[in-house]
């Protein structure tokens, strides 16, 4: 294992080194002392893990490409923008605009996280992106989702697990949440339905890895009913355009 001492390094120069190490074919690099450097593990490819130990900064696995970040605290906001593949394990908050664009890949949050999570993410039939969220959401939850898998376990509410406008704009995709949805919290376009035998498979399937990754029981996870949120038109706001 590698270390790097992050105490005080301007975020370019703490980039550089992270990537001078994978290069000289380190698998495992653990960063101490992280505090608020952006850009970590942007453009990353290959199988390596990063564990990061503090807060990491914005713009988090951007365009990430195969490797697995690990983060042992709380994280800020705009992780896994258009990631493609790979991995990140949030062991505990995150902010805003999670999953932006993404394509591909897994983000596995254990606590809550902020606003606008997985807005226009993205999947296709290669590859499909999961965002997993522990805690609780604030609004726009799952905005303008195109495609991949959302999942909101509300595990220790304390309060409303989802904010308003949750699935607005959704033309693709699938989101889940773990206890009930008002309808009056979602956007207009949202169909709320009782997952199927088929769609516990998935969950089942998603979760078992969320789990493991951050030491939860999977039974006590799935004791609590779920919905599924499926969108009810391909187009939305398809009037909203000329021809």
């Amino acid at each position: 294992m590698f270390e790097i001492d992050a105490a005080g390094i301007y975020y370019r120069d703490l980039n550089a080194r992270i990537r001078e190490a994978l290069a000289k074919g380190e698998k495992e690099v653990t960063v101490r002392n992280v505090n608020g450097q952006y850009y970590i593990g942007d453009g990353l490819s290959g199988n390596a893990t990063i564990v990061l130990e503090g807060v990491p900064g914005n713009d988090l696995a951007a365009f990430m490409d195969g490797p697995t970040i690990r983060i042992k605290s709380n994280a800020q906001d705009n992780i896994g923008n258009t990631m493609n593949a790979g991995k990140v394990i949030i062991e505990g908050n995150a902010g805003d605009v999670l999953g932006y664009g993404m394509r591909g890949g897994k983000l596995h949050i254990l606590g809550d996280v902020g606003y606008r999570i997985g807005i226009h993410m993205k999947g296709n039939k290669k590859q499909s992106p999961t965002i997993i969220v522990g805690g609780t959401a604030g609004d726009f939850f799952g905005e303008y989702l195109a495609g991949g898998l959302l999942i909101l376990l509300g595990l220790k509410p304390d309060g409303p697990i989802v904010g308003d406008y949750l699935g607005t704009g959704m033309h693709g995709g699938t989101i889940f949440v773990r206890g009930e949805v008002d309808k009056k919290n979602c956007g207009a376009e949202v169909g709320i339905l009782d997952p199927d035998e088929d769609d516990m498979k998935v969950l089942k399937n998603a979760l078992t890895e969320y789990c493991a990754d951050l030491g939860l029981d999977i039974k006590e996870v799935m004791s609590k009913k779920f919905k599924k949120l499926v969108p009810v038109s391909s187009r939305p706001y398809g009037n909203l355009y000329a021809y």
